[in-house]
């Protein structure tokens, strides 16, 4: 297989937020009504407005669900707006090929392997089905985020983590340089919680902090 990469341009407040349950997804319309007690519900609300995500239906999301490994990939690569297009291939790739565990014509397929080949390191083994835990979610959303908007590498001063000694060492860097892009924080006690899952508004809130801080870097800004 012969693979050609172009330079991926930056994401901007133009980018898709595009989420699904299941696959299932349905047009922006009115707010969410299942959102109201939920922290960040006015960011959930705003993509909303905006057309860039879905819930399970015009009016409901669905925040305290949690969300599986095959919705967090399709998340990441619906979201950033992840393809193929810059890459050329002697042969349509296969999911099935990669991953053990994804079939070829299940609805998340196309989402693994857009992220896949944009530069996102997907477990070969990983199970579609199983919840996704946060720093897993973190560290594919961080790749993602710097391959899709072309991001230099940083230094940084590392967060001091409560409880470091329950983060996979793998995930050490990305878990840092999402703190640091204030894509995602430490809880009160300092804890990361590296092993709890993801809801559903939880993933939408690091999208939309994802893309605030690239449109600040796009905007003029500079990493600090």
């Amino acid at each position: 297989m012969s693979m050609k990469k172009n330079t991926i341009a930056a994401i901007t407040a133009a980018t898709l937020l595009s989420f699904s349950l299941g696959g299932q997804m349905f047009a922006a319309g009115s707010s969410f009504k299942d959102i109201g007690s939920i922290s960040g519900n006015d960011k959930i609300n705003t993509l909303k407005e905006q057309g860039r995500i879905k819930g399970i239906s015009d009016t409901q999301f669905l925040p305290g669900a949690t969300v599986s490994t095959a919705q967090a990939v399709q998340f990441i690569s619906g979201g950033l707006q992840l393809s193929l297009a810059a890459i050329d291939f002697n042969k349509a790739p296969q999911a099935s090929v990669l991953f053990s565990k994804v079939k070829d014509n299940a609805w998340y397929a196309e989402a693994f392997i857009n992220a896949h080949y944009n530069g996102v390191t997907i477990p070969a083994d990983i199970d579609p089905a199983k919840p996704i835990s946060k720093e897993l979610y973190t560290s594919m959303l961080v790749q993602a985020v710097e391959k899709a908007g072309n991001l230099p590498m940083i230094n940084i001063v590392p967060a001091e983590l409560a409880d470091a000694d329950a983060l996979d060492p793998s995930y050490q860097g990305s878990v840092q340089r999402a703190l640091k892009y204030k894509i995602t924080s430490l809880d009160a006690s300092g804890k990361f919680n590296p092993k709890s899952t993801i809801t559903r508004a939880e993933a939408a809130v690091m999208l939309y902090n994802t893309l605030d801080y690239l449109n600040s870097v796009s905007d003029g800004g500079t990493q600090k």
